[in-house]
């Protein structure tokens, strides 16, 4: 925006910001610039520092209050130190004087837009600095797997919507993160949102941002997400699960490149990538009425299915070593892999939650284990969501009768609280012999 009662200096500024590809609204005095700011967000206001009853110092501090992402250059011919150090103690971002050098000024402010979209993504991209969402942690030698990698570096340099379809815990988002990584976007942000984790309201605002004023609590401006990306990937995690009210926004967001923040009347242009996954089967969501059709076609313009572990046992035991590296850094510890035995277990497991369960599983054998490797004794009883008895594959009987024996013991001690006596009953065995077998299987009298 440019605030100036000044008609020729207002409009030459704006015409030469304009031409340059900047979207410039005009105030003619500091009540317009007042009621601008209320109405909509802007990157930079610039403001004349004498405008009548309302200059440039009360724009600056009225954006404050209500737009404190909002950056301010304060012109005037009528400079001085005190003023200069005033209006950059209020929070001005710079001070120009008239009469104004138009080249100096379009410098300024390519500097400023530079400087708060970096900050942005350095506030964005610090958390993920140690975490590198290349293909690395896409882990696998399957045939799925190999597919999957392959359809990533084909979409990716485009900007086309990807939708990414699998079971929970089955890595939806390392395919997004990928992505963007090998995307021509890579140096923007990536953004991530859990569609079926918020309220449909809070939603709304998350995504296409708000007006002061538009809800209870809404006290400042805010951006939605399809603005701060800027050029970035937005992740919507869990789309099937997104309130149907909110998809047609979506869907215009898509279509048009515009969304219309709550409380605003004013659509606002967006750049944005979007990566949407589900766990549902959204062609059945649109036959029972709760997705739209159009939408999802919208979405699905490259489609990428993820299988489950199960149907992919052959990338166990990379999965596992990958995991195995990523808690060592993690935990500070020096394992050096998974034993035979134990891998055995782990490929023969139904991973009812996939590489999320697995993932739990290694961490939770790392954290008890004591040894250089993991062992069938560093795992948990039942890794299922079902609790089933682990099916421990070994193919030594001695080994397979003792660790289902160990397992059934710590089972039934667990349901009687420990108490000697009871199991001892339940497992028809005399207390004598269960604390033999207790020191035998090396199975601590308090267990949790």
């Amino acid at each position: 925006m440019v605030a100036d009662d000044e008609a020729g200096v207002r409009e030459s500024l704006a015409i030469m910001l304009r031409e340059e590809g900047f979207t410039v609204t005009e105030a003619a005095n500091g009540r317009e610039a007042l009621d601008a700011m209320a109405r909509s967000d802007f990157d930079l206001v610039i403001a004349d520092l004498r405008m009548g009853d309302i200059g440039g110092m009360e724009v600056l501090r009225r954006a404050r209050e209500v737009a404190p992402q909002t950056l301010i250059m304060l012109i005037t011919a009528y400079a001085s130190i005190e003023t200069a150090v005033e209006a950059l103690r209020q929070g001005a971002q710079d001070y120009i004087m008239k009469p104004l050098v138009f080249e100096d000024v379009l410098r300024k402010v390519r500097h400023l837009l530079e400087v708060k979209q970096l900050a942005w993504t350095v506030q964005t991209l610090r958390r993920e600095v140690e975490r590198q969402y290349d293909f690395q942690n896409l882990v696998g030698r399957s045939a799925a797997m190999r597919e999957i990698m392959d359809l990533i570096r084909k979409v990716a340099p485009t900007k086309s919507t990807v939708l990414i379809t699998g079971e929970s815990g089955v890595g939806k988002e390392v395919v997004a993160r990928a992505i963007h990584a090998h995307s021509q976007e890579r140096d923007k942000v990536f953004l991530p949102v859990n569609c079926g984790a918020i309220p449909e309201s809070l939603l709304e605002s998350q995504l296409f941002g708000h007006l002061r004023g538009a809800f209870t609590g809404a006290v400042v401006n805010q951006e939605g997400l399809f603005q701060r990306a800027r050029g970035g990937t937005i992740f919507l995690d869990e789309i099937g699960d997104m309130p149907f009210s909110l998809q047609v926004k979506l869907l215009r967001a898509i279509e048009e490149k515009e969304i219309l923040p709550l409380g605003s009347t004013t659509p606002v242009r967006v750049d944005v990538r979007i990566i949407a996954s589900t766990n549902k089967e959204l062609r059945t969501e649109v036959e029972q009425g709760r997705f739209r059709e159009d939408l999802y076609y919208r979405l699905n313009v490259v489609g990428i299915h993820i299988p489950p572990l199960r149907e992919r046992r052959e990338d166990v035991p990379l999965l596992v070593e990958h995991l195995v590296q990523k808690h060592n850094r993690e935990l500070n510890k020096n394992f050096k892999g998974v034993d035979n035995a134990a891998m055995k277990v782990l490929m023969a497991l139904p991973w009812k939650g996939n590489i999320r369960e697995l993932d739990n599983v290694i961490e939770r054998a790392m954290i008890l284990g004591e040894d250089d490797w993991i062992t069938v004794a560093d795992l948990p009883r039942a890794a299922g969501a079902e609790g089933d008895l682990i099916p421990y594959a070994t193919d030594n009987l001695r080994e397979a009768v003792r660790v289902y024996e160990r397992t059934h013991i710590q089972t039934t001690l667990r349901k009687v609280n420990w108490d000697k006596r009871r199991a001892a009953e339940r497992l028809g065995l005399s207390l004598s012999s269960l604390y033999r077998k207790l020191e035998e299987l090396e199975i601590g009298l308090h267990e949790e």
